[in-house]
């Protein structure tokens, strides 16, 4: 008898040895998405499988939307490395991770065909719905890395996912022009910038300074929120969709 999956949907188990116990006392509470990276997906799921990479996910999706279940739920899959996200420096231990088959920027960037969205949409759904996530933690890894990481970038389809159901979602404000606030810059205005960033969920010095670890969250904000320029820049397009998207929050968290 095959081995059973956690989740419902069509998927097989190919089980990495990648994983250990949850921090005691974690609740699952996010769920991060990521690119692969690698050339293909063959090559992806050997690297996710070898004990010497040390890194694994909870599930992989191929570009023709087949599901691998790599690492069973309950367990602590090494995807998100060294991560923050509102509070929580352990992300590993309060997640579920998902990759999605893509070569990424290094080796050719590329939309995700239909029905490997389709399947990511179905899979992180019934995540959601299990695990009782909020939309505003579903994430990209970049929200929860920065510094150190773009995926699953600025093509992937946030809105589609929205209208499945999961995730937060605004329309971007169209960029227009206008004042802005770039590295370099301080004072009030970009204390306030800081402070709505804060409150996303990034790790953010409140000190009125827009210094890189700024800019490296703005674009983490934008390949997310605001995927058609993607500079490190806040302008009003980035920070009105900033504060639609904040507005949306339950005021208790």
């Amino acid at each position: 008898m095959a081995p059973r999956t956690d989740t419902s949907l069509p998927a097989r188990v190919h089980p990495s040895p990648n994983h250990g116990e949850r921090r005691e006392g974690a609740r699952i509470d996010m769920l991060v998405l990521h690119y692969t990276g690698m050339k293909d997906g063959e090559e992806a799921v050997r690297r996710l499988c070898d004990p010497r990479a040390e890194v694994s996910a909870h599930y992989l999706v191929h570009e023709d939307g087949s599901i691998l279940q790599m690492v069973p739920e309950a367990r602590r899959a090494w995807h998100a490395g060294e991560s923050y996200f509102a509070g929580e420096r352990d992300v590993n231990s309060s997640s579920i991770g998902i990759e999605v088959v893509n070569p990424g920027h290094e080796y050719g960037y590329r939309d995700f065909p239909d029905a490997q969205i389709a399947s990511v949409c179905d899979l992180a759904k019934d995540i959601c719905a299990r695990h009782e996530i909020p939309p505003w933690r579903v994430l990209a890894h970049s929200d929860v890395a920065p510094a150190r990481k773009r995926d699953p970038g600025e093509l992937f389809p946030w809105n589609l996912l929205a209208a499945a159901g999961v995730g937060d979602h605004v329309d971007p404000e169209p960029v227009t022009g206008g004042r802005y606030l770039q590295e370099g810059d301080q004072g009030q205005p970009v204390e306030a910038l800081q402070s709505m960033l804060a409150l996303y969920g990034f790790e953010m010095d409140i000190d009125g300074w827009f210094s890189d670890p700024t800019r490296l969250a703005v674009e983490a904000f934008q390949r997310h929120h605001r995927q058609t320029c993607v500079d490190g820049i806040a302008d009003m397009s980035t920070i009105t969709t900033l504060h639609r998207l904040l507005s949306l929050r339950p005021s208790a968290e």
